[in-house]
């Protein structure tokens, strides 16, 4: 339910995109990028204001990275889609 979420506000908004093919996404670790790279700090700053941390992807890949395990409940993804929807709203 939680990576289903994400990769639905992930399809849906302009701003992002998954390079993982639908039948091959992680329910556990959900990557995804910016079409537009310059806006990756302003991302990071709207998710850390909203208390979502640890999404840098990894270095040599870029873009973000959301650990989903048991451990993250459903409302802390709840809290990153809604900093997307505003962030997308925000950069239109």
């Amino acid at each position: 339910e939680k990576a289903q979420l994400l990769y639905n506000e992930i399809d849906r908004n302009r701003l992002f995109y998954s390079q993982v093919s639908p039948e091959d996404r992680s329910d556990m670790n959900v990557c995804f990028h910016l079409h537009d790279i310059a806006l990756t700090d302003a991302f990071l700053d709207a998710c850390k204001n909203a208390g979502c941390i640890g999404l840098a992807g990894h270095r040599s890949v870029g873009g973000f990275r959301a650990s989903i395990y048991n451990a993250m409940h459903i409302e802390g993804v709840r809290v990153l889609t809604e900093v997307m929807r505003t962030f997308e709203t925000n950069h239109d």
